[in-house]
């Protein structure tokens, strides 16, 4: 019995890291491409380009910290793909390209494009900041001292990933949300827990990926 729930101890870290590894490597690359964007619609709002580049920072070092954490254990993250990612879904359901795709320039000359943006933004990481809260609630995942400590930093650094953002929307006066963008938030997480979270859980013959993404572009299947 114990070496059962060991066993199940360590895929669920497994699946629940390589998840985490896909995003946050995801999102601060991502990010690139949003600060592109900030800085030639809002050239003159030096601090909002400032928090966005905090925002790209932490995720980056997020990433590291979960790769650090598959290092100590001596083995490499499942095989993912944009499937698991809750921004890449959100950004084709809004603007139905991938995020590779967006159009920089479009967004820049659209102030509702731009606007639609900054919300997609702020509800991924509204989201993520409510999952982690669930997450360090988590026994069997808080088990684990260092994971814990790597979801202990996540939810302090979390507020500062979406707040700029929800600021720079109510100084423009515009809506933080629509209630069509909070559906789709609530239909992307749903589908992330119920089915691809299990699904990944389940296949047992996923393989592990053989090099991590920020040394090799390739790692990841866009």
């Amino acid at each position: 019995m114990t070496d059962l729930i060991s066993g199940f101890r360590q895929r669920y870290l497994d699946v629940l890291g390589s998840i985490y590894i896909y995003n946050e490597f995801r999102g601060y690359t991502a990010l690139d491409r949003v600060l592109e964007a900030v800085r030639l619609r809002c050239p003159d709002d030096l601090a909002f380009q400032a928090e966005i580049e905090k925002h790209r920072a932490d995720e980056e070092k997020h990433y590291r910290m979960f790769r650090r954490w598959f290092e100590r254990q001596g083995r490499m993250p499942l095989v993912v793909d944009r499937g698991v990612g809750h921004i890449d879904r959100f950004i084709q359901w809004v603007f139905h390209c991938t995020i590779d795709e967006l159009d920089t320039a479009r967004i820049v000359a659209s102030p509702d494009e731009f606007e639609r943006l900054c919300r997609v933004i702020m509800l991924t990481e509204q989201r993520g900041f409510t999952q982690v809260e669930i997450i360090l609630k988590n026994k069997l995942i808080m088990s684990d001292p260092v994971m814990k400590r790597i979801f202990e930093i996540v939810h302090r650094d979390e507020p500062d990933h979406f707040l700029p953002y929800q600021r720079w929307l109510e100084r423009q006066g515009r809506a933080t949300a629509r209630w069509n963008e909070r559906a789709a938030d609530w239909c992307i997480h749903k589908v992330l827990m119920l089915a691809k979270l299990p699904a990944l859980f389940l296949d047992v013959r996923r393989e592990r990926m053989t090099h991590w993404p920020d040394e090799d572009p390739a790692a990841y299947a866009h």
